[in-house]
């Protein structure tokens, strides 16, 4: 569900005159509507105020789902039929109960196809959304889902009252966009919260943050950046001694993610060419990325990260292969990186959604990959906001994006590429394959997968490890894969 461009976000918190403030360095938000949060940043927003009708278990190991708004569902037999119950105590900030009604209304409003939600996908196997009666809400299945109930904890389910209160930890006191959000505790949350207020100031610099953290300002960095990476880390992979002596924790963890750069399979250049994108798959030297980027991350050979029961383990036929990817692009049409209709070389574009330091670096280098083979590779850098649409409204040649899972199963990350779900849907490549559809629908994950290396229309770049950054005093802090609303959790010592 999540998408991502070269973010480094982090986490932060300061106490004074007992009145405890969580600051986060944040980027853009997009939106505040639960049916817009398609990205990272807005869904961890929006999750602060409207909660789902699950939520995902902060504590428990492996992954499992607990009541939010409603409790955990019954359903029938035959898999087709959700009964959910409003819990008890869910008020909106308004102090109105949360009704069956507004569960209704929000979905209802989440499948309407003139809103084009980018989570619009999440209501395609619903047949209908009945109020039984003020706490019942019944959910008919066009056939039987084993994620179904995963797709109730997204931010995408948000429930929103009518004057657009929320039912979560926290409310929305102000924003100026570009500057920074403000989010203060809702005094009638139904469960003790102990962080009074967050701070999301927009700081894009992550140099600005390490010295933020530095200085004390901030308390958690959700990211070690680069640049900062050997003023962190030793070459065990540990936290430096010294910085274990002032107070500091490093946790790390697997990533359930993929970073990508999609080719726009409408674009008249790349879109029909599978050959072509075969090349540009084999022309990126993730091994150079890889030291890039401190050793911080592991190949992507297919859509799937690792960790997902099914993933594909064996070799992916279009790896790193310089000699191999200037073959492909002769068969292409392409030799030596020439476009036979200018007889210069093929000149092609990605869009990036941010334009920091590291951005710009890592364009850079990808660049420097594609020029070894012949080809110039432009970079067309974008505000958050901006890039979202144009990626959304298919206006791109090739885009780089990251997609934090929503749940942990094959189909979750394989839906990003069903016809259905072409933009403004999570299928930003607009691939579209009968062969594909098929063993997705029947759920054929070892065929789904080979289709998809085969025709490559990604170019798969890596999947992350987390590293989180805090000093001692933040407590309850878990690294987690699904961080939407986990700062109701923390406190401060």
């Amino acid at each position: 569900m999540k998408r991502l461009v070269f973010a480094f976000v982090s986490l932060c918190a300061v106490c004074s005159y007992g009145h405890t403030v969580f600051r986060r360095p944040f980027g853009r938000v997009a939106s505040m509507d639960p049916i817009r949060a398609g990205d990272v940043l807005s869904a961890e927003a929006v999750a602060l105020v409207y909660e789902p009708l699950l939520e995902v278990d902060y504590k428990a190991r492996p992954y499992r789902l607990k009541e939010c708004v409603c409790e955990m569902p019954e359903v029938s037999a035959d898999g087709l039929v959700y009964v959910f119950r409003i819990a008890d105590g869910r008020r909106f900030r308004n102090g109105k109960a949360v009704m069956a009604s507004d569960v209704k209304r929000c979905l209802d409003r989440l499948a309407d196809k003139s809103n084009a939600s980018p989570g619009m996908w999440t209501m395609d196997g619903v047949k209908s959304v009945e109020a039984v009666d003020d706490r019942t809400v019944r959910i008919t299945l066009k056939k039987p889902s084993h994620v179904f109930s995963w797709l109730m904890a997204m931010p995408f389910t948000g429930v929103v009252a009518e004057d657009g209160s929320g039912s979560g930890a926290y409310w929305l006191k102000s924003w100026r966009k570009n500057h920074e959000m403000v989010f203060s505790r809702n005094e009638g949350y139904r469960e003790p919260v102990a962080i009074d207020e967050i701070r999301f100031p927009v700081v894009d610099d992550v140099s600005t943050q390490w010295l933020m953290f530095l200085g004390g300002e901030l308390d958690f960095l959700g990211a070690v950046s680069r640049d900062n990476w050997d003023a962190v880390v030793g070459k065990d992979g540990e936290l430096l001694p010294q910085l274990k002596e002032k107070g500091m924790t490093l946790m790390s963890s697997s990533s359930l993610s993929v970073f990508y750069v999609g080719f726009n399979m409408r674009d008249p250049v790349v879109g029909p060419n599978r050959k072509l994108r075969q090349a540009l798959n084999c022309a990126f030297d993730f091994p150079a990325w890889k030291r890039f980027l401190n050793n911080r991350i592991l190949p992507s050979d297919g859509p799937l990260p690792p960790g997902i029961s099914g993933k594909l383990e064996t070799p992916f036929a279009y790896a790193y292969d310089e000699a191999k990817a200037r073959k492909l692009l002769a068969e292409a049409g392409y030799p030596g990186g020439t476009d036979p209709k200018t007889g210069r070389r093929l000149h092609l574009e990605i869009a990036v959604g941010r334009a920091t330091q590291d951005a710009r670096e890592m364009v850079e280098l990808m660049a420097s990959f594609y020029d070894r083979v012949g080809i110039e590779l432009a970079a067309r850098y974008m505000t958050w906001d901006a890039f979202l649409t144009a990626v959304n409204e298919g206006r791109t040649q090739m885009f780089n994006l990251g997609w934090i899972g929503d749940y942990p199963d094959p189909e979750n990350f394989l839906q990003l590429f069903h016809s259905k779900n072409v933009s403004p849907g999570a299928n930003h490549s607009n691939y579209v394959n009968p062969e594909f559809d098929r063993a997705y629908d029947t759920m054929d994950w070892k065929t789904a997968q080979e289709i998809v290396r085969e025709d490559c229309p990604w170019i798969f770049l890596y999947s992350p490890k987390s590293y989180s950054l805090m000093w001692n005093r933040v407590k309850n802090y878990i690294p987690t894969d699904f961080s939407y609303g986990m700062e109701k959790h923390l406190r401060l010592k």
